[in-house]
């Protein structure tokens, strides 16, 4: 692939999931390729100077250059409703490592929103520009600040409202996820609103929401009009999404992970996470990332129901044996 080719594929994201895509997810994830840029859990601000530990806990990368051991850039999420405590607290993340700032205006989470933070704030541009302004002005200008917004509240009408406020405080770039707060995640995604933002938005537009397959990229980017793309819950269900879209934006064959390349992919995880958490949690993590994977591999859901109720070690590695030996079987059969 020559630099003019890849100049002109679509940048691919990686949405922030809380809870769910930690630096071990986003170390796997980016090795397999696909990925250009990387985005942490959310750190919550409220109205206290944060600690360099903090920043580091959620963003380990921060401490070799603020990227994956791949190189892919790992940009910090920051989540709160008060200007000033986000201006100062993204100053510290700055020091502490940070090369890009993101900011959360997305989060439906009934906890976050009830805390002022989150797709709450969606409800009151002129705050939404205050946060950004406030961001933009305390970080270097070399330092990206970056917004992500959904389309509204309690409906889809402020859209362009937030996006222009997003625009005016300073963010470099505008990530939208195609829903409102009470839409939460049920489909559809109303691309066509994200390509009516870019179209008004002179800064870069993310399109984000229900982009599971190749050909979904391919009708949203048709309808968007976007050459970037934020993926969370769909690049979980199919890890090399952003490398079977670019293969096919550079017209180069490419064949997707089968099952056995992603049992492998679990094992790794397995294997690197095991000693980061309790015991009694052992196996959590893999079972969690079994429930976004069934939806593109129903084998996935035949080894989680044979895990689910597993939390020794010895009883899940024993599993996992199995299930590796039993597809190395059937490739050798084939």
């Amino acid at each position: 692939m020559t630099a003019e080719t890849d100049s002109l594929l679509p940048r691919i994201y990686q949405a922030p999931m809380e809870g769910v895509i930690d630096h071990h997810v986003r170390a796997l994830l980016s090795a397999i390729g696909g990925v250009d840029i990387c985005v942490t859990e959310f750190v919550r601000v409220t109205h206290t100077k944060l600690p360099r530990r903090v920043f580091t806990r959620l963003c380990p990368e921060l401490e070799s250059g603020a990227a994956t051991a791949s190189g892919i850039p790992v940009r910090l999420q920051l989540l709160g409703g008060n200007p000033e405590a986000m201006a100062v607290n993204a100053a510290r993340a700055v020091s502490a490592g940070a090369r890009a700032i993101d900011l959360n205006f997305g989060c439906p989470a009934k906890s976050v929103n009830n805390s002022d933070g989150g797709a709450c704030l969606l409800q009151s541009p002129h705050r939404v520009e205050a946060i950004v302004g406030a961001v933009r002005r305390s970080v270097p200008d070399s330092i990206p600040v970056t917004a992500k917004i959904r389309l509204g509240y309690s409906d889809r009408s402020s859209y362009l409202d937030n996006a222009r406020a997003a625009e005016a405080g300073g963010a470099n770039e505008l990530a939208v996820h195609a829903r409102s707060k009470v839409d939460g995640y049920r489909p559809p995604a109303y691309w066509e609103y994200i390509g009516e933002i870019r179209e008004q938005l002179s800064i870069p537009v993310i399109a984000n929401g229900d982009i599971w397959t190749v050909a979904e990229f391919q009708r949203c980017r048709q309808v968007t009009g976007c050459s970037a793309f934020m993926f969370g819950r769909s690049l979980l269900a199919r890890p090399d999404l952003g490398l079977q879209i670019k293969a096919l934006c550079a017209g180069h064959d490419y064949t997707p992970m089968d099952w056995p390349q992603v049992m492998g992919l679990l094992w790794d995880y397995y294997q690197t996470t095991r000693d980061h958490y309790p015991a009694k949690y052992l196996g959590n993590r893999i079972k969690q990332w079994l429930a976004y994977l069934k939806l593109a591999f129903p084998e996935a859901q035949l080894f989680f129901e044979r895990i689910k109720r597993l939390r020794e070690a010895e009883a899940i590695e024993a599993a996992f044996a199995d299930e590796l030996a039993t597809e190395v079987e059937g490739i050798e059969a084939a």
